[in-house]
């Protein structure tokens, strides 16, 4: 996979600065909280000191107070679980906070808020020559989440945009590279018979794709899988007959035994002497019998065993 992984990212990484994620410099809400605490006790305190008659003192610590509360208050923001922020001054990076709670930053820092949960999308159903060249119609179910914050917000346009289009992709490169079915070599890799193995390797693929958009695929999976109504009809027949002739061949098969076995049994045990033109009749007969599709209705013979 690792050449895949080149053929994909080649490209970003000529044309675009990769940002990488790391953790920026914030401080607990909590702390923070006490201190707009103390500012509102100045302020109270300045209003106190104004109303006793020392207005110039007390207007200045009312300004001071208030100008400390408005800066604290500026700088709060709040993460939920499995939600970060990342971190910027005047269009330059500084770091994501993951630490869910209240938390404070700088206030000319700007807090640009991102998911890291877990994300379901199941693709639409697309249609897709396989291998031999019919046409299919497919479809996928991802599971999807960010990784890397950084590369998700500055080294992609609209990453959830990019999800979806990397998903098609992916789905129709690995709906090409497979016939949807084989009943003639069982041990090859199909899409309707190696879900497990097709499985894995559409999750390699994404996973390759949206690695420049630091997302990774935690599952993934075929929700459709079918041939397309154009030839739906013919390729049903198609899979019949297969069916019927390989019914056949074991049918036969396991005739071929049974009479085999029996005419063994009838020379060990002496029941019966058979010459060959006697011996082929009763292979016939017992052919028939077990190959046959309706019950087999017995004849009686009064005579002796060559009339």
């Amino acid at each position: 996979m690792a050449e895949v992984d080149r053929t994909h990212t080649a490209g970003f990484e000529e044309g675009l600065l990769g940002s990488i994620e790391r953790r920026a410099a914030t401080v607990n809400g909590i702390v923070m909280l006490l201190v707009v605490l103390v500012a509102l006790a100045v302020v109270a305190w300045g209003v106190y000191t104004a109303v006793q008659g020392d207005r110039r003192t007390g207007g200045a610590i009312v300004v001071a107070g208030s100008l400390v509360l408005i800066f604290v208050l500026c700088g709060f923001y709040m993460l939920q679980p499995n939600q970060a922020a990342a971190i910027t001054l005047f269009g330059s990076y500084k770091g994501t906070d993951r630490t869910p709670g209240l938390r404070w930053v700088l206030p000319w820092l700007i807090r640009k808020k991102i998911s890291v949960r877990a994300n379901n999308f199941i693709s639409e159903r697309i249609k897709v020559n396989e291998m031999r060249g019919n046409p299919i119609e497919i479809a996928a179910q991802i599971v999807w989440r960010v990784t890397d914050t950084a590369q998700a917000l500055f080294d992609i346009d609209d990453y959830k945009g990019f999800v979806v289009v990397q998903t098609e992709a992916a789905v129709r490169s690995i709906g090409s590279r497979y016939a949807y079915d084989d009943l003639e070599h069982a041990e090859e890799v199909t899409l309707r018979g190696s879900h497990e193995v097709v499985n894995a390797e559409l999750r390699l693929e994404l996973i390759a794709r949206l690695k420049v958009a630091g997302i990774t695929v935690d599952e993934c999976g075929l929700t459709h899988l079918a041939y397309a109504p154009e030839i739906a009809g013919a390729m049903l027949r198609r899979q019949q007959a297969q069916a019927v002739v390989a019914a056949r061949a074991t049918l036969v098969a396991g005739a071929v035994g049974m009479v085999e076995m029996a005419l063994d049994n009838l020379s060990a045990k002496g029941v019966v002497e058979l010459d060959d033109e006697r011996r082929a009749a009763m292979v016939s007969n017992l052919m028939v019998v077990l190959c046959g599709e309706r019950e087999a209705q017995p004849v009686v013979n009064a005579g002796t065993l060559y009339q």
